[in-house]
C-alpha cells in the first residue's frame, strides 16, 4: 500500500512540475513577442522594453529552478532507503506548504504509520473500486499517468489510437456510450483524451463499417466534435468514396457513402482551415455531382485563404 501511495505522490509532484513548466513556457512566449517588439522599435528608445525583457528573463530563471526542484522531489518519492528517510522526505514536502500536493503527502504519511489491519481494508477497498471497464481504465490513466498529462499531446493521441484499434472496440456501443458520458469530465486533459478517442472510434466506423446508416451516424458525431484532430479524419472520409448497405423500403440495399462524404465536406467548410480548403478544392472534380457543386460553391462564397 505504501508503494502505491508513493506512486500517487510522485504523480502529484510531476503534475506540479508540469504546471510550473507551463508557466515557464508562457513566459517564453512573452519573451519572443517582446523580442519582436524590440526589433521593430526602430528609432525609439527601447529602454522600457529591455527592462521588461530582463524582468521576464529573471522570472524564467526562477521558474526553471522550481521545475527542477519539483522534478527532483518527484524522483525522490521512490528512492528512500528507510522508513526514517522516507518520513523525513515526506515531512520536508509537508513543510513546503503546497496545497496541490498536501493531500498526497498526508496520505503517504498515513499509510506509513497505519496498522496492518487498516492497510488490508484499504487494499480490499481499492480492488473493489478499481475501474472494471476498458473505458474506465482509460479515464483513470488520463487522470493519473504523467505522460498523458504533459504538455506534449502525442501520448494522448497514441493512447486514443491504441484504444480504438483494439479488437472489436470501435464497434462496442457500450464503450462509446461510456466515452460520451465521460465527455462531461471537468479535467481538460481527460476531456481531450475522451475527444481524441471518440474521434478514432468514429473514424474506424466511418471508414470500415458496411452499414452505411451507422457510418452516417458516426460522421455526424464527428462533425459535432470541436477538436482540430477531427479535420484530417473528415478529409479522409470525404476523399474516400466506397459502397455498403443501408436500409431501404425492401430491406438492406446497396448504396454509397456520398451522404456521409457530403456531411464531412460541409463540416470542413465550417472549420475553414488551410487543410480544409485544400480538401474542398480537390472535391471540385469529385465523381459525385452534388459534392463537386458544393465544393465549387463554397470556394465562391469564401474566396482567399482560409484561416
Amino acid at each position: 500500500m505504501i508503494g502505491q501511495g508513493l506512486r500517487q505522490l510522485q504523480e502529484a509532484l510531476n503534475r506540479k512540475a508540469g504546471a510550473v513548466q507551463h508557466e515557464f513556457n508562457v513566459v517564453g512566449e512573452k519573451l519572443q513577442a517582446l523580442s519582436r517588439r524590440i526589433a521593430e522599435a526602430r528609432g525609439a528608445d527601447p529602454a522600457a522594453l529591455i527592462a521588461e525583457q530582463e524582468a521576464l528573463h529573471e522570472q524564467q530563471r526562477i521558474l526553471a529552478g522550481e521545475v527542477n526542484l519539483w522534478r527532483d522531489r518527484a524522483r525522490g518519492a521512490l528512492r528512500q532507503e528507510s522508513d526514517e528517510g522516507l518520513r523525513a522526505y515526506l515531512n520536508e514536502l509537508l513543510a513546503a506548504n503546497d496545497e496541490e500536493i498536501r493531500p498526497a503527502v498526508e496520505q503517504a504519511l498515513y499509510l506509513l504509520d497505519a496498522p496492518e489491519e487498516e492497510l488490508a481494508k484499504l487494499a480490499q477497498g481499492q480492488i473493489q473500486a478499481r475501474p472494471t471497464t476498458p473505458v474506465g481504465r482509460l479515464i483513470e490513466r488520463a487522470h493519473t499517468e504523467y505522460d498523458l498529462r504533459g504538455q506534449d499531446p502525442a501520448p494522448r493521441h497514441k493512447a486514443a489510437a491504441e484504444f480504438a484499434n483494439r479488437a472489436g472496440m470501435a464497434q462496442n456501443d457500450e464503450a462509446l456510450a461510456e466515452l460520451e458520458a465521460a465527455w462531461e469530465d471537468k479535467d481538460p486533459l481527460v476531456k481531450e483524451v475522451v475527444a481524441l478517442t471518440l474521434i478514432q472510434m468514429h473514424r474506424f466506423r466511418a471508414m470500415r463499417l458496411g452499414d452505411l446508416d451507422a457510418v452516417y451516424a458516426s460522421v455526424q458525431r464527428l462533425t459535432r466534435l470541436n477538436h482540430p484532430a477531427v479535420i484530417p479524419v473528415l478529409i479522409e472520409i470525404v476523399e474516400t468514396p466506397r459502397t455498403g448497405f443501408e436500409r431501404g423500403e425492401g430491406g438492406m440495399v446497396e448504396a454509397n457513402t456520398n451522404r456521409s462524404r457530403e456531411a464531412a465536406l460541409i463540416s470542413l467548410i465550417q472549420w475553414h482551415t488551410p487543410e480544409a480548403q485544400a480538401a474542398v478544392r480537390a472535391r471540385q472534380r469529385d465523381r459525385d455531382a452534388h459534392i463537386a457543386q458544393g465544393a465549387a460553391r463554397a470556394l465562391e462564397l469564401y474566396p482567399g485563404e482560409w484561416k
